[in-house]
């Protein structure tokens, strides 16, 4: 194992504390998830093998859809550092319009010896010229080429994957999503970023716009002001071990040859890698497009601002149901499949009637769309750690309850702040005195393994902890080396598989379908250009 992938795993060790629930996170300045991919709405795609690396060190043999040339373009925008190679896992996300013609070409490069191969779109009316005609789909032969083409008939996000021998090529890494715009979005929505003036502290500039739109669907309560897109599979390292062996011992055989052909056993099925968009945990928190994963360039890397509705764009890949938690919140499902979700109510009106889901599960190929937000509310404690005492004039900010409770001024810092718990600051009640009134109990701060991943402060923000007490106070924890009161800090939430498994990697804990979703104090800019 290298020094580095060495350093990263004992640095993991750290994160085990969050593991009871929310924290505060020393922020870091890299790029975070966003929903990166290219446009359309015509791809040329391949099909080609290359290994994917693994944070155990392991680099295992797979097969994965990729770029058969430079794509037409990458969005969003204004994401720096875009490339599409000719193989990835997942594969490229095709982002299109509604009621566009999709165009689709597939190249089949894999090894000869794995035979044909497809692409299915569950959800479309699909024509398919060239190829040779497969049991669930149009195939390329090996060198050959076949092409797919439907109409963008509905936004929202869905899957696509092999069509051709599905049980070893699926798990092999050939999936991935495309995702539809709405044609018109609604014009409750902000059409571009800061329509709504928000605060920016003094120094920075607003932040960029990296929605790929400004509504999930064709409906005004589907609007979101930052979205994510994560797609979870796993990993049967076995299973691609003796692929790769079989590869190998055909060799440059000829296609159609009694002996050119792979006889790979999927049962029994015991995975031991489990992903978030092609990578485990903490491999998952590098930037996209990160120069060491050539072939898995999308990462797991949420963050928000309190008060934001963040879009959740959610794919259950491979062959496993995956019970994914959100902690923090419940996730309100938009739609699924790319069907928005509506009931019609006695006077007529279409609201949304998606579930409230305390796990986002997927099944096989299962897509759907949720809305996440987090503002503090319950807490029982001031995160802004206001205290009318102090020197600090953002220590004494208004908060006047005219949003259904929240503080209703966009150019506030503490814009949808939780009014109840307005200049509650938890020192007010120590760690330790519940029963007199106090939100909650943590162990002293040394009993933590202090370090990068725990960042000490209960308050959001530079500055948060001195503003609560004074330039003389503290607040117990009083931060760590890493994180000192006076820096930056949010709150983190571990966002993670409810199958324990899944939260290994190679049955090694923390790793797997783990993240941290990361809400920042306004004052800290999100940016998610690299």
């Amino acid at each position: 194992m290298s020094a580095t992938r060495t350093e990263r795993m004992m640095a993991m060790n750290r994160l085990l504390p969050l593991a009871l629930g929310a924290a505060t996170w020393a922020l870091s300045g890299v790029a975070h998830a966003a929903a990166p991919g290219i446009t359309g709405p015509t791809f040329n795609l391949t099909a080609q093998s290359a290994s994917l690396t693994q944070p155990d060190g392991q680099m295992v043999y797979s097969w994965g859809y990729g770029c058969n040339g430079q794509p037409s373009g990458f969005a969003p925008s204004t994401i720096s550092g875009t490339f599409c190679n000719s193989m990835q896992v997942p594969g490229p996300t095709l982002i299109v319009t509604e009621g566009q013609t999709v165009t689709v070409n597939l190249t089949n490069g894999l090894p000869t010896a794995a035979g044909n191969t497809s692409i299915l779109f569950p959800g479309f009316n699909v024509a398919t010229t060239g190829g040779v005609t497969g049991l669930l789909a149009q195939e390329a032969p090996p060198g050959g080429t076949v092409t797919y083409q439907f109409t963008a008939t509905s936004p929202g996000t869905r899957a696509y994957y092999s069509g051709t021998q599905g049980d070893l090529q699926v798990e092999m890494g050939l999936y991935g999503a495309i995702i539809v715009l709405p044609a018109s979005p609604p014009t409750a929505c902000n059409p571009v970023p800061n329509a709504i003036a928000h605060y920016v502290a003094p120094g920075n500039l607003p932040e960029a716009d990296f929605r790929l739109a400004a509504a999930a669907y064709d409906h005004p309560r589907t609007c979101y002001d930052r979205e994510y897109l994560f797609q979870f599979s796993e990993m049967d390292s076995n299973i691609h071990a003796q692929a790769l062996a079989q590869v190998t011992a055909a060799g440059n055989c000829t296609a159609g040859a009694p002996t050119c052909s792979l006889h790979v056993p999927t049962e029994p099925y015991h995975p031991s890698y489990f992903m978030i968009n092609g990578r485990s945990m903490p491999d998952d928190m590098d930037p996209n497009y990160a120069a060491q994963y050539p072939h898995q360039p999308y990462n797991g890397n949420p963050h928000m601002h309190p008060g934001e509705q963040v879009l959740l764009r959610i794919v259950g890949q491979g062959r496993w149901q995956h019970p994914f938690h959100e902690h923090g919140n419940h996730v309100r499902i938009l739609g699924r499949d790319g069907n928005l979700i509506l009931s019609s109510i006695t006077t007529g009106e279409v609201n949304l009637a998606g579930s409230l889901l305390f796990t986002t599960t997927t099944t096989p190929g299962l897509a759907m769309d949720g809305i996440f937000y987090w503002t503090g509310k319950g807490l029982n404690w001031d995160p802004y750690g206001h205290k009318t005492t102090s020197s600090d004039a953002l220590a004494k900010l208004p908060c006047d309850g005219l949003l259904n409770g929240y503080h209703s001024v966009t150019t506030d810092l503490n814009y949808y702040e939780w009014c109840q718990d307005h200049n509650k600051p938890v020192q007010a009640f120590p760690f330790g005195d519940v029963a007199s009134g106090g939100p909650v109990t943590l162990p002293d701060a040394n009993l933590f393994t202090n370090g990068p991943w725990y960042g000490g402060s209960p308050y959001l923000g530079p500055d948060a902890t001195i503003r609560a007490v004074g330039t003389t106070g503290t607040t117990p924890p009083s931060g760590t080396i890493a994180n000192s009161p006076g820096s930056e800090a949010g709150f983190a939430f571990m966002w993670h598989s409810h199958n324990e498994r899944e939260i290994t990697t190679n049955n090694i804990f923390p790793g797997g379908m783990l993240m941290m979703m990361l809400v920042d104090s306004r004052e800290f800019v999100i940016d998610e250009s690299m």
